[in-house]
């Protein structure tokens, strides 16, 4: 019944490179859920500069967050990868929450790791040098988007992006990139980006598990 009346309800949107989702300071009517293509979601600091906080692959929510919380978003998500979104009205998503315990439990627990994602973000910003973070970053990239069959991750960024999501000045990420390429860590082709020692990278950003 729920399937049904969720079919009823969806939205099938296809978004071009650059378009944003959802738009920092604006109030969220829906929630968007990803089929295909990857987005990011970004807050923009006094200086514009953009400050990267999550990427969104298939399966993924977006927007659900301030739809529950009725309040402004304070992010914007932004396609960067050609993207197929399924968008599902507030009122029937809140519905199909109240009517599906198993659906709200797993919500709050989507909820919870996104905030220990961020306070995890915030306290390397606070404690880690940038080489450190960029070092963790690249782990991070290789390990939630894979890699292609060459081996390079399977997204690619501009330098500027790397930067946003490292939280240091573009000509720094440059910097500390070349210095990885050329101690034999990384190999850079254009975007593309393969990691070659992910055990000394590790070592780098002092990431232990």
């Amino acid at each position: 019944m729920q399937i049904e009346y969720l079919n009823q309800n969806i939205i099938c949107n296809q978004y071009h490179k650059g378009t944003v989702i959802i738009h920092e300071g604006s109030r969220t009517s829906s929630i968007y859920v990803v089929i295909k293509g990857i987005s990011k979601t970004y807050s923009t600091g006094f200086d514009g500069k953009e400050q990267i906080l999550r990427f969104e692959k298939p399966g993924d929510i977006i927007g659900f967050n301030s739809l529950l919380n009725e309040e402004i978003s304070n992010t914007s998500t932004k396609v960067i990868y050609e993207s197929i979104v399924y968008q599902i009205p507030g009122e029937q998503f809140i519905n199909i929450i109240k009517a599906n315990p198993d659906f709200s439990l797993s919500l709050i627990r989507k909820a919870c790791k996104e905030l220990n994602t961020t306070n995890k973000y915030l306290t390397d910003v606070a404690q880690k040098k940038v080489k450190e973070r960029l070092a963790e970053i690249l782990l991070f990239m290789h390990n939630t988007f894979g890699v292609d069959s060459e081996n390079f991750i399977n997204i690619s960024l501009t330098r500027e992006e790397m930067a946003n999501m490292v939280g240091t000045a573009t000509e720094s990420a440059i910097r500390l990139l070349s210095e990885f390429k050329h101690e034999g860590l990384i190999y850079i082709e254009g975007r593309k980006i393969k990691l070659l020692n992910k055990k000394q990278l590790a070592r780098i950003g002092n990431i232990y598990r």
